[in-house]
């Protein structure tokens, strides 16, 4: 172990207040460590996730790395949307920024806007979705999520969506929303759908669920979720391209949480979507010894 101080901020991503949303830590800085000192730091935080910034040539753009509490994820929502905001806020007050996060072979674009002392919004580019295959056993997936056939959304389909990572989207009926809960580890369903994760949608597109794959914690906020939502809810009809709609998450778990997303192109042909949320500061730190 070394003594050597990093420092952190925790903040509240898709909340205009602090804790709602989903919480992060945030470390802008985070040259000289390696990748299991991040993972155990990340258990250490006990956030749903951790970012780790790197600092380039360029002022405005960072390698980047991000972790759960099991592993190093290729893509996430909620923490470059938070880790924008922390840069804009440590820039100062101007108006507008733009970010660029180097994520492995990948690049992530996030807008920031400041709208007053510690009130800050990020807007990131999830760039061109993977439209994946239709999934039928719905018997399977219902029970997967203690549900009955019956309800899931009758007219809508269950899908393979990725912007960086695959999610299985399972669209049910409003009133079965609260009732949904993780049965048994359905890490082989999704990986039999060709998926890694799956998403519980309402079928009024204003809701939806996410938990960790054993169904141990249920996730408040989930930006790469979101954005599969979007490209689904385009590829479908259900929305106009270049406008926003609005997403809630969190309620179930006492966090209530906001996404806006916006996909653009058509129903055929869905060019990118976007996700937007607000980021409330909670406080910062420093971690004295570092693993």
């Amino acid at each position: 172990m070394t003594t050597t101080a990093i420092r952190y901020v925790h903040l509240d991503v898709f909340s205009d207040r602090p804790y709602g949303g989903n919480s992060l830590a945030v470390f802008p800085n985070a040259v000289g460590l390696n990748g299991m000192q991040m993972l155990q730091i990340t258990q250490e935080m006990r956030h749903f996730e951790s970012i780790f910034l790197e600092p380039t040539d360029d002022p405005y753009c960072f390698r980047t790395r991000v972790f759960d509490l099991v592993e190093e994820l290729p893509f996430a929502g909620h923490p470059l949307v938070g880790a924008a905001a922390t840069l804009h806020r440590q820039v100062g007050s101007i108006p507008e920024a733009r970010w660029k996060f180097l994520l492995g072979r990948r690049e992530v674009e996030v807008s920031t806007r400041c709208f007053g002392p510690n009130s800050y919004s990020g807007l990131m580019d999830q760039g061109r979705p993977v439209i994946g295959s239709l999934v039928d056993d719905r018997h399977e997936i219902a029970a997967s999520f203690r549900l009955e056939p019956q309800d899931l959304a009758e007219a809508l389909p269950i899908q393979v969506i990725s912007t960086g990572l695959r999610y299985l989207v399972v669209p049910v009926r409003q009133e079965a929303l609260a009732r949904a809960s993780i049965a048994r580890d359905i890490s082989p369903l999704v990986a039999k759908c060709g998926a890694e994760y799956a998403v519980i949608l309402s079928e009024n597109l204003d809701e939806i669920r996410h938990w960790t794959n054993d169904g141990s914690l249920e996730d408040s906020a989930t930006g790469s979720a979101a954005g599969t939502i979007a490209a689904y809810a385009l590829h479908h009809g259900l929305v106009e391209a270049g406008k926003f709609f609005r997403l809630s998450q969190g309620r179930f778990v006492g966090r209530p949480s906001t996404l806006n997303l916006r996909p653009t192109g058509s129903a055929g042909a869905v060019e990118k979507v976007e996700i937007e949320g607000h980021v409330a500061f909670v406080g910062s730190g420093e971690l004295e010894v570092i693993p």
